[in-house]
């Protein structure tokens, strides 16, 4: 009994160590964040989010991730080369990043899925919320406009971390800014915190509870099938699930007021850009139909247009409006970090343009 009680004491003991960090900048922090992504690392990260979007069935895959607490065994050769294992009550899934392929073990099904060929566009997925990543993800899509700058350090993984605070410039963003912890010597991110505006405590963390240096095992990093399990392949397109039944729609030039970027994938329209953006995706008929079905049935707000009808669910940090025009057979899905007013704004032009308009 002495043992366990010592056991549980330990997190509050390490919490309660001195924490001390060289004087850096935050340029250099920035700097060093930037820096560590060929570094080799192995450790254990949880995330908590609480974002509350309504549970999409299309989408089941997303929701966990962003309404409560995800955990994950992470092993990184290379940002090309990493494993990633979710970790539920249920069992695990397990994703593999071999170059420009990728391998996907689920245990409930013992089937591993191989997807070959790089994915342009894919749903989120667990790997994209552990820590290193993430926090390399918020500084390349803040840009160079945002405001940053130094924050006190903090112990985390039993180490002492400097931080840096991002602001993003935009004021449309939902993100009010993004605090990142990372160790001062490897640049290697411990903790991310991304706060909604207006909110004392971060809508999403994710921190390191163990991480060390690793030397890079290819027995981790490759998927092994144990006797009796599945393999099936696949190609990114097939394996994006929903996003298969995108339409070739013709969208808008801008929405909103802000412009149209350029797309690997012509059936999704991406407007404004970093932290300040929103998606556009075209449904076809009946899998519009049922999304729009599915989120009034789960809690969404009902929008009206004059052309259309819709429903819009605002989260923190993310917003999504759906609407389907009165002329046009397809569903829009709005989706991003813009507030609500600006994506109900963006739906309104798509329900309002003309037939002549719509790709059909």
């Amino acid at each position: 009994m002495a043992g366990v009680a010592v056991l549980c004491c330990l997190p509050a003991l390490a919490s309660a160590l001195p924490v001390s960090a060289p004087g850096l900048t935050a340029q250099q922090v920035e700097s060093r964040v930037l820096g560590s992504q060929r570094l080799p690392f192995s450790g254990y990260a949880e995330s908590d989010a609480n974002f509350g979007l309504p549970a999409l069935p299309a989408f089941s895959t997303v929701t966990p991730l962003l309404d409560g607490v995800t955990r994950m065994r992470v092993w990184q050769a290379a940002p090309d080369r990493w494993r990633v294992d979710t970790l539920s009550d249920t069992g695990e899934n397990d994703t593999y990043q071999a170059g420009v392929n990728t391998f996907v073990w689920d245990s409930g099904e013992q089937l591993l899925t191989g997807i070959y060929g790089p994915q342009s566009v894919r749903l989120p997925r667990a790997a994209d919320l552990q820590p290193a990543a993430l926090a390399v993800r918020i500084i390349d899509e803040a840009g160079t406009d945002a405001t940053i700058g130094t924050l006190p350090p903090q112990r985390v993984a039993g180490q002492s971390a400097a931080g840096l605070e991002i602001v993003p410039a935009a004021r449309q963003s939902t993100i009010a800014r993004a605090d990142i912890w990372a160790s001062p010597a490897s640049g290697l991110p411990l903790l991310v915190e991304v706060f909604d505006r207006g909110a004392a405590k971060p809508a999403l963390e994710t921190r390191f509870l163990q991480v060390s240096p690793w030397t890079p095992d290819a027995g981790v990093l490759s998927p092994q099938r144990g006797p009796g399990t599945g393999f099936t392949t696949t190609t990114p397109t097939d394996f994006s699930g929903v996003l298969k039944n995108l339409d070739d729609e013709l969208l808008p030039d801008s929405l909103a007021g802000f412009p149209r970027q350029p797309s690997p994938v012509p059936q999704i329209g991406v407007y404004g850009g970093g932290l300040t953006s929103f998606a556009v995706l075209t449904f076809r008929r009946e899998t519009g139909c049922q999304l729009l079905r599915d989120a009034l049935d789960a809690g969404a707000a009902r929008l009206t247009y004059r052309d259309g009808t819709g429903a819009v669910a605002s989260a923190p940090l993310v917003n999504l409006v759906l609407v389907r025009p009165a002329h046009s057979p397809d569903t829009f899905l709005l989706v991003g970090l813009v507030s609500k007013a600006t994506l109900e704004q963006a739906a309104g032009t798509l329900a309002a343009r003309p037939d002549r308009d719509v790709g059909r």
